[in-house]
């Protein structure tokens, strides 16, 4: 059979491990399952052809299992399986005619649907004896958190067991299957698309844009040139985020910044780590990391340190994610048994731990001679929520899930190096949004705690947009006023109430800011 003799002949350890386990997968379903009793749902784009050519190879292993045993000179077959296709007034004509050729050509049984796919699943399993069909999910769809190889359909829909082949596969995984095997793909991915939906939602991905100077005209590479497979879905439009309604500030660009200047977004900070619970070491990076987010105008609502747990972990983030428009978590991350922050971020959105091999892969340069084994625990990332975020100046992309930001920073020059990278990040497409700064003004005065709390009491009320701050630096010392906002004339008018409720040199200006 000619993929199975391809992949055979590849030097790719592992594209040939992908492969053996999705063709297991495949040959498991077609023994658990009558052969009338399976379908595969067919797209055109790279993911199903994938799978269709992973499919005519398990079906072929599946009926002659003693293949390698025999003469396979000229051994094809094909696999006449049902096929499901969805056709849409947006899809592209592209896609639309290499799935019809493709069926011609495998003998596929090509049923199209022109409805939505949930009332096309009820048609199809209503009027055919179907119990699996075959999709071309991976890890990193929109829908494939929580799915293993084997997962029953969601509530609300039609019974069927889905049967995810390649659910473990990346980008990667996938042109090397294709460009091994040489197989005809859908002629959009030649023209710089990476990830094809709809025609009013789907453009070629610029970070294969080569601009032809003469002619001002772009050309796109491939789309298996694209170095970074995190960013496949590049091409996609973006949709309209929370931060329109007051929501999520992690959006790549923004229209209206000068809209949102007016909002204070809230974070929480979160340091892991028993060191610092029993105070053997002080933890200096949460202060700094408070002082750089209110220099871009977040308000830091909440700060803790929690265990090396990852219930600890998990409960902590669970709270603090649907209550700040940001979290930020440091400590914790690493390879030690201690290192439980990535595994507590999972178990607060509910998610599994899966394979990220583009991570492993940065972990795997960074740590040369030290890299051992097929597998580094590190790479595993919370399942279908995980963005990298890279910096030319960071050895290892940060990792960010949804809201959630997890920094390795264990010092204060790290930390700063990661700060800079993710400000920089913010000036073009980054996903922390630099807001209005907050100044700042502060008073001294000998006056006693019990002299100043009704009328400080009464000045708060009167400006509730600005947080006026008491404290001493020593028991002895001078109590500190502070005034903290993001109107420098508001704290000018509060500076003059306070001082129309109090003598004349009671209160001495200690700093502006």
């Amino acid at each position: 059979m000619e993929i199975d003799k391809a992949i055979s002949e590849s030097n790719d350890r592992r594209l040939k491990s992908k492969y053996n386990n999705a063709i297991y997968v495949i040959k498991r379903a077609f023994a658990l399952y009558a052969f009338e009793e399976v379908a595969f749902s067919f797209n055109g784009g790279k993911d199903s052809t994938v799978l269709l050519h992973l499919l005519r190879a398990g079906y072929f292993l599946h009926k002659k299992p003693n293949y390698l045993n025999e003469d396979h000179t000229n051994c094809e077959m094909k696999c006449p399986i049902r096929t499901i296709y969805f056709d849409s007034p947006s899809a592209f004509p592209e896609i639309n005619s290499f799935t019809c050729e493709t069926a011609a050509v495998y003998d596929l049984q090509l049923e199209i649907f022109r409805i939505d796919f949930k009332s096309g699943l009820e048609t199809l399993l209503r009027e055919k004896p179907i119990r699996a069909i075959f999709l071309g999910t991976r890890i990193g769809d929109p829908n494939a958190v929580g799915q293993e190889q084997f997962s029953p359909s969601s509530p609300g829909w039609p019974p069927f067991m889905r049967v995810n082949p390649i659910l473990d596969w990346s980008y990667r995984d996938v042109w090397a299957f294709l460009l091994a095997c040489k197989v005809r793909y859908c002629s959009l991915y030649d023209q710089g698309y990476t990830s094809v939906g709809s025609i009013y939602d789907t453009v070629p991905n610029a970070l294969l844009c080569i601009s032809d100077s003469s002619t001002s005209k772009e050309n796109f590479r491939p789309a298996y040139l694209l170095p970074d497979g995190r960013l496949e879905r590049a091409g996609r439009a973006k949709k309209c985020s929370r931060l329109d309604s007051g929501g999520d500030p992690l959006i790549n660009g923004l229209n209206n910044v000068d809209a949102c200047q007016s909002r204070t977004f809230t974070v929480s900070v979160i340091a892991v780590g028993d060191e610092i619970l029993f105070g053997t070491v002080e933890d200096e990076l949460g202060p700094s990391l408070c002082r750089k987010l209110c220099s871009i105008g977040w308000t830091v609502s909440h700060t803790a340190v929690v265990r090396n747990d990852i219930d600890s972990v998990a409960e902590e983030v669970e709270q603090r994610k649907s209550s700040n428009d940001m979290v930020f978590i440091y400590g914790g991350v690493g390879p030690l048994h201690s290192d439980v922050s990535v595994a507590g971020v999972a178990k607060a959105f509910g998610v599994r731990l899966a394979p990220d091999e583009e991570f492993e892969e940065y972990l795997r340069h960074l740590m040369s001679d030290q890299y051992t084994g097929d597998r580094n625990e590190m790479a595993q990332l919370p399942e279908g929520i995980t963005e990298l975020l890279h910096h030319e100046n960071l050895a290892v992309p940060l990792i960010k899930c949804q809201n959630v930001i997890i920094l390795s920073a264990t010092n204060i020059i790290e930390l700063d190096k990661q700060w800079d990278c993710l400000i920089e990040l913010t000036s073009s497409s980054g996903p922390l949004l630099s807001m209005a700064p907050f100044v700042s003004k502060s008073l001294t005065t000998s006056l006693s705690d019990v002299q100043t709390a009704q009328p400080l009491l009464k000045l708060s009320l009167e400006f509730p947009d600005l947080y006026i701050g008491c404290y001493r630096k020593s028991r002895v010392g001078p109590l500190v006023i502070n005034f903290v906002g993001k109107d420098q004339a508001r704290i000018d008018l509060a500076l003059q109430a306070l001082h129309k409720k109090f003598n004349h040199g009671d209160f001495s200006e200690v700093n502006c800011g």
